[in-house]
């Protein structure tokens, strides 16, 4: 299209967003007047009860007389606390994303023999199919990663001999390959990525058999292949972290309502990438960090609580920063008084920091943590407790492991492949029918104008 097309159809296109607004206003009183929960969550705050599940489970709250009261966060996966899970790996000097893998899947921890068959698949799914790289990857570049990954599951449909059976056994099959091959594709993007848009070398490796899904992802983003144990168990404990989530989170839930439709894996789990991509879910790791530069760059120092604290307040007033008004690593849906997985990681995170030139940036992210919730309330009015979540840290730790940023919302796909991929079997198999929510229609019933009568 010429410059002179193209600036022809922008005015046009500016036009029909003119018309799309006269026409499609919703106020915002018709929602509590017509009592929609909006975003699927009640009044008080709480979520719509819309399905059950045996795979993960968030606390963050107890409903005592139809009230909300605060609780220290737990996260659990297939009934095991998450910090439990955690502090066994740690304590036998292992990893254990593909235990928790095995869990999240089978619902039951496993033995050593069963551990070892189940590593011993993913090693045997982790090669892409011939061509793959070069077919999909390669050609068409995306400027996001996340994009292509979605791009990429959706194809593996092309190369699947059986891809629209529904059955236990093929949905397992299909799963374990997709958990196996999400670290190859992720790395192989970015590296694509950098190529082309940053032109910068390419560097495509195939690591060996016996990595775990940690080292295999170091592995392949790096020039030299190298990595160091503290490094990969740190990042292995990120992964264990962002596996689950329970059936309510945005891309698990809308996971279950594709495969609530029949459809196969790979567009399920497309339509779950295509959701963790947004900045209200998996993309808030990428808001933290530009909100904590911002604010590295504009406040002199940081040890200064008063000045950290008025800085925050211009953000919420949209003043400064995206002009959002979001403080973004603090809050969380359900989580109240704590996020287990932002404890867990901030103690770790301390510990690298304080091996590295990070600590006074770690210490920054602590005081906007202390001192958010008190901003909050003076800005706001709003007493209620307000915790740092997963996202506040994550994205400190991963750049303190030389992780590139592009891979920051990846990382998280990667991890929680597992948790759709049991989600996705599990409404397949014990859903029974299709999701279906209801929306009210708030057009009026008008007549139909012949195309020559109209003004």
């Amino acid at each position: 299209m010429s410059e002179l097309n193209a600036a022809k159809s922008n005015l046009v296109i500016a036009s029909l967003c003119e018309e799309f607004k006269k026409n499609n206003h919703i106020p915002a009183e018709a929602y509590s007047r017509l009592n929609v929960c909006r975003g699927l969550r009640n009044a008080d705050g709480t979520g719509v009860l819309s399905g059950l599940t045996q795979i993960g489970n968030v606390r963050g709250y107890t409903m005592i007389d139809n009230e909300r009261h605060p609780l220290e966060g737990e996260l659990f996966y297939r009934g095991i606390n998450v910090k439990d899970l955690v502090h066994g790996v740690l304590a036998d000097n292992r990893f254990g994303y593909e235990e928790v893998a095995y869990l999240i899947l089978f619902g039951q921890l496993p033995t050593r023999e069963q551990l070892d068959i189940f590593q011993n698949l993913l090693h045997e799914h982790r090669e892409l199919p011939k061509n793959f790289t070069e077919d999909m990857i390669i050609k068409a570049p995306s400027s996001n990663i996340m994009n292509k990954l979605a791009r990429s599951v959706l194809v593996m449909y092309s190369y699947d001999d059986d891809p629209d059976d529904c059955s236990l056994e093929n949905m397992l099959r299909q799963s374990i390959a997709l958990i196996a091959q999400m670290p190859i594709i992720a790395a192989q993007a970015y590296q694509v990525k950098r190529h082309y848009f940053e032109h910068k070398s390419m560097y495509l490796h195939i690591p060996p058999a016996g990595l775990s899904t940690a080292e295999t992802l170091l592995y392949c983003i790096r020039k030299d292949k190298k990595y160091t144990q503290e490094e990969a168990r740190l990042l292995d404990l990120c992964l264990i972290l962002h596996a689950e989530h329970g059936g309510g989170n945005n891309s698990a839930f809308s996971c279950r309502v594709l495969s609530s439709s029949g459809t196969d894996t790979y567009s399920a789990i497309g339509a779950a990438l295509g959701s963790l991509k947004g900045p209200l879910h998996g993309g808030a790791n990428l808001r933290v960090c530009n909100m904590l530069a911002d604010i590295e760059a504009n406040v002199s120092n940081w040890k200064d609580d008063e000045e950290v604290a008025n800085y925050l307040r211009r953000i919420i007033r949209r003043e400064v920063g995206d002009q959002s008004g979001k403080i973004y690593g603090m809050g969380h849906a359900i989580y109240t008084l704590s996020d287990p997985r932002a404890v867990l990681l901030k103690d770790y995170a301390r510990n690298l920091a304080k091996k590295t030139d990070f600590i006074e940036r770690f210490e920054l992210i602590e005081a906007v943590e202390r001192l958010t919730p008190q901003v909050f309330l003076e800005e706001k009015g709003n007493n209620k407790p307000l915790c740092a979540n997963v996202d506040l840290y994550s994205g400190l730790i991963y750049e303190m492991l030389n992780i590139p940023k592009d891979l920051y919302t990846p990382i998280f796909a990667i991890a929680r492949m597992v948790g759709w991929c049991a989600h996705r079997i599990e409404e397949a198999t014990t859903g029974g029918r299709i999701i279906r929510p209801a929306y009210k229609s708030l057009s009026p019933v008008s007549e139909y104008i012949p195309l020559s009568d109209r003004k």
